[in-house]
């Protein structure tokens, strides 16, 4: 099987949709041998930034020395960045050749008559394979929808279970309130595993909290507020944490104090579990992380930011990075959501800020909201409102926009933030970086 064969197997799967529950990844699993058991893992669930803490975990405990496999969704750059190892993505040839086990697996499945898995679930087991192939250490592990009845959580061996901020998401398919939404999450919790949470609300606090006393867990919660802030700018983060003095994250945003918080509260509670990790590892795991379309800077002339914002709460996150780094500047939005996300929130939010927004349909035609209907509820609140019908013309308008604009007021008054999901980043990225070069 060659990787573009693999391709197109695993793009079938995907008209399957999702299913919650764990039964058909167990089955399927164990016709792979359950490679997931030799496995050890940190286990990070939430709605928010839970991206930024498995990448700088990640990238920390690789300078560390630790061989770390890293399984992230969704993928901005490319399908291969979903499985990494060390930062590496997995190869094409890689790809294919556990593909084709997978495939094997699931016709033995077919073959007894039982429920054969999901898109999700058979790019899951793939991962374990990977991992247990390249003999990891630790695996961080990126939970895909909600958390107790996610696919990862087939896993057993969770040394660590981790929470990024936890905000309402997927109403109705994991909860339908927060603190359903929160139980849900909380159900990567193992017996006597560290429990590490970034900032969270009350109700989420006392859930979390709950289940950890259940399971036997210490339960550790960030301060980001304790956090003092030597320099801060578009382009990183220098700061001091408790005894993590002048670290510097290149990772810039407003969420990015709590999503730190929270992964040098992980560290220390490795630590304890007898991981050596230096203060000179931790410095240099923060400053080489990267982490592709969380207010990440694209070019400086005119600035161009992009960054995932997707629903309510990053949206506010979102919203205070731009006040506090771009006061007085004119900003230009390209935006471009999924109909089943807080639209309606997000433009109301951040689209008072701009001077001019693009709305563009995403990839993903099936799942995108229109242009055109992004447009008329971002008119709402900008004056200046024009519907794209691609992502190359959004991205061209606005760069030349800016630079017309700069031309009388100045090209570092100028700023372009392309926002919404990550799904079209990766594309907005590659067209910005073509600009460049012309």
């Amino acid at each position: 099987m060659t990787y573009k064969e693999a391709r197109v197997y695993l793009d079938e799967m995907s008209k399957y949709g999702s299913v919650l529950g764990l039964d058909t990844i167990r089955g399927l699993l164990r016709e792979l041998g359950n490679p997931q058991d030799s496995l050890k893992f940190i286990h990070i669930a939430g709605t928010n930034g839970k991206g930024s803490v498995l990448a700088y975990t990640s990238t920390i405990l690789s300078e560390a020395g630790y061989r770390t496999g890293r399984y992230v969704s969704p993928t901005v750059m490319s399908y291969l960045e979903k499985i990494q190892v060390d930062g590496t993505w997995i190869s094409e040839s890689d790809f294919a050749q556990i593909t084709e086990q997978i495939k094997e697996a699931i016709a033995s499945l077919e073959a007894k008559g039982e429920p054969l898995p999901t898109l999700f679930e058979a790019e899951t087991a793939m991962a374990f394979l990977y991992f247990q192939k390249m003999h990891c250490d630790l695996v961080v592990l990126e939970t895909g929808l909600g958390g107790e009845t996610d696919a990862t959580n087939i896993v057993k061996n969770t040394i660590c279970a981790a929470f990024a901020t936890i905000s309402v998401d997927h109403l109705g398919v994991i909860g339908d309130t927060l603190e359903e939404i929160a139980r849900t999450k909380s159900g990567i919790i193992k017996p006597g595993c560290a429990v590490v949470s970034a900032r969270q609300t009350d109700i989420v606090r006392d859930v979390l909290k709950q289940k950890a006393e259940e399971k036997g867990c210490s339960y550790i919660e960030a301060e980001p507020e304790k956090m003092e802030i030597l320099s801060d700018s578009y382009d990183g983060i220098t700061f001091s944490y408790q005894e993590f003095e002048n670290m510097h994250s290149s990772l810039a945003g407003q969420c990015q104090r709590e999503n730190l918080a929270t992964a040098l509260e992980i560290v220390k509670q490795l630590r304890k579990l007898g991981y050596e990790i230096t203060d000179d590892a931790v410095r240099s795991g923060l400053r080489n992380t990267v982490w592709e379309g969380r207010f990440t800077c694209l070019r400086k002339n005119p600035v161009f930011i992009i960054d995932g914002a997707h629903n309510e709460d990053a949206a506010v996150k979102l919203k205070m990075s731009i006040e506090r780094y771009f006061k007085g500047k004119e900003i230009q939005f390209i935006m471009g959501v999924f109909q089943d996300k807080e639209y309606e929130k997000i433009t109301k939010i951040l689209c008072p800020l701009a001077k001019k927004v693009y709305t563009v349909e995403l990839p993903n035609k099936a799942r995108s909201l229109s242009a055109r209907a992004l447009a008329d509820c971002a008119g709402k609140y900008c004056k200046e409102v024009e519907a794209k019908d691609s992502i190359q013309a959004a991205v061209d308008a606005s760069i030349k926009a800016s630079q017309t604009a700069g031309q009388e007021t100045g090209m570092e008054n100028q700023v372009i933030i392309a926002c919404g999901s990550l799904s079209y980043l990766g594309e907005v990225k590659r067209i910005v970086e073509e600009s460049e070069k012309q």
